[in-house]
């Protein structure tokens, strides 16, 4: 049985890791065994982030759709809802999108939501309003 020798394979993966490492400071890119737990920590960080990236476009995007609203005289919440109720499956990325490049056309929609409402329609004062007036 002939021997191994195994720095073909070592140098392959050593070369990997540092090239991984590229850009980090200090020994974290030119130590392997700094620069290999560097370069672990940065993937755990990577899949962690790709994560919470989504959940900060969602915020961001409801919070431009919640402007948008305000300046029609409903809330985000009453707005989804009308939406839901009338039918309309818009997702925020788009309902974002369109309130800022077509004022017009997410007007439409934000009537649209308003007209579902039904809370919103009913005039008539309650118990509390009519004995305060």
């Amino acid at each position: 049985m002939a021997r191994v020798k195994r720095g073909v394979t070592a140098h392959a993966k050593h070369k990997k890791v540092l090239k991984a490492a590229t850009g980090f400071y200090g020994r974290r890119k030119n130590t392997i065994r700094i620069a290999k737990q560097a370069v672990e920590k940065s993937l755990q960080y990577a899949y962690r982030d790709r994560k919470n990236r989504k959940r900060n476009f969602r915020a961001l995007w409801i919070q431009r759709i919640n402007a948008a609203v305000r300046e029609h005289g409903l809330t985000y919440g009453r707005f989804i809802d009308g939406l839901n109720k009338a039918g309309i499956e818009i997702d925020r990325k788009v309902l974002s999108d369109m309130a800022i490049h077509e004022p017009q056309a997410f007007a439409a929609l934000v009537a649209k939501s308003r007209s579902s409402l039904d809370y919103l329609k009913d005039t008539t004062p309650n118990a509390f309003e009519s004995a305060v007036a």
